[in-house]
């Protein structure tokens, strides 16, 4: 015996999903003649192995031997927003060293991530959204439907496989385009143990907007019979989403804002050793600007405005990192490195997989107004001007006037002048005072702890710890 990196593949034509873990087993028969080999249980659990299927089922986790088993299940059809907040979350879950975490995601870009060690990831095949309610397969040439299905088949058919104990839903209450739906109906008739969880960030849309949709798809009845807890990754006092959604009646008390998720490693000290994306010799001592669009899919109109608004032939008073982000097209990357052709003060980063360090080091940031940066950003307690996807979704609007309100963030919302609004707002913002300390501390961000501390305690694998202190709506 020893250990070796088990990668399982699904053998569909064109999706080449693919299962990583680390695992002890023989490598010379690593799937135990046919079968999918059992897991060593971790440390500190009872010698023995962790038996995947069936098996006595101890008191405390619907009677499973070894830590409970975890689904984060993440549709990712957009940008990299709901990967990076489940990831946050797994980390946490992993650390208290009691649970086997599975995320099933559909993140195209899940092989180039950082993660943690010791996480089972199930890729779904990718999709891309095309509008507020529509998607499209995002290979070209598949069929979006027979997508669907395969997705929809392979999340009941882990499902079955094991038989989770929590299930967490991120964002989505029937999955993407409804495809959980078969598994939610098979878990409450077949596998009433698991504890069925929605995690939703703190603004969805509009109120008059969700409500709408939530009508017309039946979500206040899939709630009431399909969930047992409705996690809010924000503060009620910030955002009150039962009210503003309508959740109502027994639903309503099942509602717990646990505040903003964000990775870990924001809320430590330190990491001043890290090296940021930039080359420390072309910033030259000069204070440096970082433009970010997280997965980059609908940044191009920011970075081009920040370029534009530049001053021209001659270097900025400061240095400038534009990073385009993994899912950027081709031509816009091609556009914006040609724009900034000839500026010694301007540097080009496609990708970054650990933003921690640049967040760090930055003396301001421009961004989008997703919930990860934002939280991140607040986590950083840097400098930061938001600058809001005008649609198809009015989120990253309400999100940063929200936060401007607070005195956190400047807010500049897109239109015809602003490469002419940043160039104006940036001087403004690099010679402002730092916020006092409490105006950063009126945004929660000890989400993921809240929601690692309250699976725990729905699991029972540790009787000693007293469930979190939440705002119950």
């Amino acid at each position: 015996m020893r250990d070796v990196h088990v990668a399982e593949r699904d053998s569909a034509p064109g999706f080449a999903g693919a299962v990583w873990r680390e695992a002890g087993v023989d490598a010379a028969e690593p799937f135990g003649g046919g079968g999918m080999p059992d897991e060593a249980a971790p440390e500190g659990w009872p010698g023995g192995i962790l038996t995947r299927r069936g098996g006595a089922r101890a008191p405390g986790c619907g009677g499973r031997v070894g830590p409970a088993v975890v689904f984060l299940y993440s549709h990712d059809t957009f940008g990299l927003g709901h990967l990076r907040r489940n990831l946050a979350i797994a980390e946490r879950l992993l650390d208290t060293r009691q649970f086997a975490v599975h995320l099933l995601t559909g993140s195209p870009v899940i092989g180039r991530w950082r993660l943690p060690p010791g996480l089972h990831v199930h890729p779904l095949p990718p999709v891309v959204k095309t509008g507020a309610e529509t998607y499209k397969a995002r290979e070209a040439g598949q069929s979006f439907g027979l997508v669907k299905g395969y997705r929809a088949a392979l999340i009941l058919t882990l499902a079955l496989r094991y038989r989770p104990d929590v299930f967490l839903v991120d964002h989505a209450p029937a999955g993407m385009n409804g495809e959980i739906l078969p598994t939610l109906a098979m878990m409450r008739r077949d596998m009433p143990q698991t504890r069925v969880m929605l995690g939703l960030r703190d603004i969805l849309d509009s109120p008059e907007t969700v409500r709408a949709i939530w009508a017309e798809q039946d979500i206040p009845d899939l709630l009431d019979q399909a969930y047992d807890d409705i996690l809010v990754y924000g503060s009620r006092a910030l955002f009150d989403v039962a009210e503003a959604y309508g959740i109502g009646g027994a639903v309503a008390g099942r509602v717990r804002y646990c505040g903003h998720v964000v990775a870990a490693d924001l809320l430590r000290p330190g990491g001043e050793g890290a090296a940021p994306c930039w080359s420390a010799l072309r910033a030259a001592g000069r204070k440096v600007v970082l433009v970010t669009a997280g997965g980059g899919g609908d940044g191009f109109a920011l970075m081009e405005a920040y370029l534009r608004g530049l001053p021209r032939g001659m270097p900025a008073a400061f240095h400038s990192v534009i990073v385009t982000g993994p899912l950027m097209q081709t031509a816009q990357r091609a556009a914006l490195t040609a724009a900034a052709a000839g500026r010694d003060d301007v540097e080009l980063v496609d990708y970054i997989t650990d933003p921690l360090p640049s967040l760090r080091a930055a003396d301001l940031v421009i961004a989008m107004a997703g919930y990860n940066t934002s939280a991140e950003l607040i986590a950083a307690r840097k400098r930061a001007i938001l600058v809001p996807r005008p649609a198809p979704r009015a989120e990253q609007l309400l999100r940063a006037r929200l936060l401007a309100g607070l005195g956190l963030v400047r807010a500049i919302e897109q239109g015809p002048d602003l490469a002419a609004d940043l160039a104006r707002e940036i001087p403004s913002v690099l010679a402002a005072a730092e916020p006092p300390p409490e105006t950063w501390a009126r945004l929660d961000l000890n989400g993921a702890e809240r929601v690692a501390a309250h699976l725990t305690a729905v699991a029972g694998s540790r009787q000693d710890v007293a469930g979190p202190a939440w705002e119950i709506a």
